[in-house]
């Protein structure tokens, strides 16, 4: 037997044990995976389970504090886990929530504003550190004890930091013809020279709704376009909210608008001003969106590595991260008894809260309520929304939409959120 035909022998006798060996490689894999692939089945089980819980918890706390239309949506991961539509969005005429009902998110306009002050810096149009007063030179007559209004900056207002008062128009109305805010700039204009800067800018948190207004103006002016064009063409458009727009409704969107509700500690119930114009003050609160569209926003917010590089043209994942950077406390104490901090970033709010950080904002405005909660650890997040503010349900004083909106919120920090591990 000549060496090649030898080599070949022992091949052959080889061949049986090699096979052997590597079933059992096989075979050791598919065990060792085996845990692994049941896992996933366990935590869905638990999942469903929990959402089914919280399902029934929604619905008798509507129910329990006297809400009309209600919306809520889950997200992990880029995906939609859980979705509820309750009642009615418009009494009238007798339109249900659904999916498709469109809601005023009041104040969460502002982490949009935002966004777009920081695609302004990012495309090298302006400066964080610069003084409003180089875009809006009218705010030098601003009453200002503290210094020269020069000093307030942009990332100043974008914080809540500036020193401005907190309500935008100083004086109100209860007539169904008094505008709900300022229409035209002028307006705001008039009011200045009795504006104050109310502490030293940068020292501490003051939520304001006038600094997020000047900050529309800085939009208008670099860009050359309305407010609501350029964050149409700049945020909502690029996002695909298509459903998406400030102030007043599409006529084609009208039958998804939903209408809004107050109801007194008597339990009398009134309308709010339906599709309501924001006028000039339109930047801190005028976007009007479907949860749908809104779910697209919470995605941006998280970040989609299959959608990263069309994120990055609205804004790059380093500018928005820093937006959930803390600023400034917003809590000198711990609230309500917890281990809880808050912050303000740029724009964002972040709450330190049962152990878990979430980036949050909320809207309250022409009886709207509305919640966004992210949690950017385990990229969870959630969206509520009510089109009813109640001052007392049940003849309860302490039944408010504010106290429900804060009991659905911790039931979900406590027993939805842990759930979707880091």
């Amino acid at each position: 037997m000549n060496e090649f035909e030898e080599k070949m022998r022992m091949q052959d006798k080889t061949k049986p044990k090699m096979k052997s060996i590597l079933s059992r490689l096989v075979l050791l894999i598919l065990c060792l995976n085996l845990p692994a692939a049941q896992a996933p089945a366990q935590d869905k089980k638990q999942t469903d389970a929990a959402v089914q819980a919280f399902h029934a918890y929604y619905e008798k706390s509507l129910r329990d504090y006297g809400v009309i239309g209600s919306s809520f949506m889950l997200i992990h991961d880029n995906q939609v886990i859980d979705r509820q539509f309750y009642g009615t969005a418009h009494i009238a005429n007798k339109y249900k929530v659904d999916e498709n009902t469109i809601y005023h998110w009041a104040s969460i306009s502002k982490t949009f504003t935002g966004i777009a002050i920081m695609q302004l810096r990012d495309r090298g149009k302006l400066k964080l550190e610069d003084p409003i007063t180089k875009y809006v030179p009218e705010l030098r007559v601003v009453h200002n004890p503290f210094g020269s209004t020069d000093e307030i900056t942009l990332g100043m207002l974008i914080s809540h930091t500036a020193g401005f008062r907190g309500g935008t128009f100083p004086f109100g109305g209860d007539k169904d013809w008094h505008p709900a805010e300022p229409t035209r700039w002028e307006q705001l204009v008039a009011m200045l020279p009795y504006t104050e800067v109310e502490f030293k800018p940068g020292s501490k948190y003051s939520y304001s709704n006038p600094g997020i207004v000047y900050l529309g103006q800085v939009i208008e002016r670099l860009s050359g376009e309305d407010y609501e064009v350029y964050m149409d063409k700049n945020v909502l458009k690029p996002l695909e909210m298509y459903h998406s727009f400030y102030d007043a409704t599409p006529f084609h969107l009208l039958k998804h608008r939903s209408h809004s509700y107050r109801i007194s500690k008597e339990g009398k119930m009134t309308e709010g001003r339906f599709d309501m114009d924001t006028g000039i003050t339109v930047a801190n609160g005028g976007l009007n969106a479907p949860f749908p569209d809104m779910a697209k926003y919470l995605n941006f917010l998280m970040g989609d590595p299959k959608k990263q590089a069309e994120y990055d043209v609205i804004l790059k994942r380093s500018s928005l991260e820093e937006m959930f950077r803390p600023v400034m406390d917003v809590l000198d104490e711990p609230k309500d008894g917890q281990n809880r901090k808050d912050y303000i970033g740029k724009a964002f709010f972040i709450e330190d809260n049962f152990g878990q950080r979430f980036i949050a904002h909320s809207g309250h405005q022409n009886n709207f309520a509305t919640h966004l909660y992210y949690n950017p650890a385990t990229r969870c997040a959630y969206l509520v929304a009510y089109n009813t503010i109640n001052s007392g349900a049940n003849g309860d004083p302490k039944a408010t939409t504010g106290r429900l909106d804060k009991e659905i919120k911790e039931y979900l920090f406590q027993n939805i959120f842990p759930l979707f591990k880091k």
